[in-house]
Order: C-alpha cells, then sequence, then structure tokens
C-alpha cells in the first residue's frame, strides 16, 4: 500500500523488451539508500506498483530493475515510457508511517487524459477526462492519484474532472511537465469503489 506522496523521481536509464515485448526491464536511477531497497519490494513508479527484482550503486547513483508486465503496458502509460523518462516514485508504506495522502494501492485504474492546463501564480490547474466507467468514482472535493500523486478533485462534469496543484507537489514531482495532450496514470479512491459496490449490490 501507498500514500500517493512521493519521495524520490527517478529517471529509467535502461528498457530492455523480452518475452516477444510483452515484457519490459527497466533500470531506474533513484537517490535512495541502496541498502534500503530489497529484492522483491514494492515502489510506485508514477503510480503503478512493480517489484523489485534487483539493485545496485553505479556511478555513486543508486539504481533498481522492475518488470513491467503485458497487463500493466496494456493499461497504464508505462507502454510510452522510455529511457530518460522521469518517474514520481515512492516506497511501500510501513506500519507507522504517516498516511499523508489517502490509502494507494498502486494498481493503476486506466488512463486520464490532459485536456487543458492552466497556469496561475506559483500553480497550476489541470482538466483531465477519463472513461464514463472510472468517471462514477470521482467527486468534487474527493481523491485520486495521478501518476503516483495523491491529490483532491476541485470539480467534476461527466467525464472532466479538475485538480488545482500547489507550489510544493509542482517542485517535487513531475507534474510540472504535464501538458494538454499527454497521457497519466488514474487510480480511484478505493473507498468510492467500494462505495459504489455496496450500492450495487443494495
Amino acid at each position: 500500500m501507498f500514500t500517493g506522496i512521493v519521495t524520490d523521481i527517478g529517471e529509467i536509464t535502461a528498457l530492455t523488451p523480452t518475452a516477444q515485448g510483452q515484457l519490459h526491464r527497466l533500470r531506474i536511477a533513484c537517490r535512495y539508500d541502496r541498502a534500503t531497497i530489497a529484492d522483491g519490494a514494492s515502489i510506485a513508479c508514477n503510480g503503478v506498483c512493480l517489484t523489485v527484482v534487483a539493485s545496485g550503486v553505479e556511478a555513486g547513483k543508486t539504481w533498481f530493475d522492475v518488470d513491467a508486465a503485458a497487463e500493466t503496458l496494456g493499461m497504464t502509460t508505462a507502454r510510452h515510457w522510455q529511457v530518460g523518462t522521469r518517474l514520481n516514485l515512492e516506497r511501500a508504506l510501513k506500519i507507522g508511517d504517516e498516511l499523508g495522502g489517502h490509502i494507494v494501492a498502486g494498481h493503476a485504474d486506466g488512463i486520464a487524459g490532459i485536456v487543458q492546463r492552466d497556469d496561475l501564480p506559483d500553480m497550476a490547474r489541470f482538466e483531465l477526462k477519463t472513461t464514463r466507467e472510472l468517471a462514477r468514482f470521482i467527486a468534487a472535493k474527493g481523491s485520486v492519484t495521478l501518476d503516483g500523486v495523491s491529490l483532491t478533485v476541485n470539480t467534476v462534469h461527466d467525464v472532466l474532472f479538475s485538480v488545482l496543484i500547489i507550489p510544493h507537489t509542482l517542485s517535487v514531482t513531475t507534474l510540472s511537465g504535464w501538458r494538454a495532450g499527454s497521457e497519466v496514470n488514474l487510480e480511484v479512491d478505493l473507498m468510492a469503489r467500494y462505495a459504489a459496490r455496496l450500492s450495487e449490490m443494495k
């Protein structure tokens, strides 16, 4: 489990397609302490929970390897990742850690497209579009995770919703680079999903 609070920005330094392109082995450089990364550890990369299969240090910088499988490549923006792509990273939540965002599974539900970006003094407002199936779980003042970042929804209109990004978030995540036409990973709030399911079962 995660909280949607990004703790580092990593960069893909190598990408190797295997299994006839159905699996991508990624090497990601980061600032985490190599001693704290165990094989089998979970790290959310742009909101996608991936399992560490190897790690090390090269030229004084920590790296870790993960595999993005066919389902991940099909459902998320991982299919567009390449060498040089920067990723929001978050380590798995430990018992006793502060829950600074909201409960995030790291299982992206799909993709949201950025429709519009409005730059405000020190902030940015983004309007995004998703599918009708996922839009029903998104509510004003509710939570969403976009590229691994826990955000509060400002407005919702049918399949469109907006978020306002504060200066701190712009400075410590990749969100400052978002542009109209870009795609981002979307995970809806678990609470909203369970509430909808309970309503359907009545």
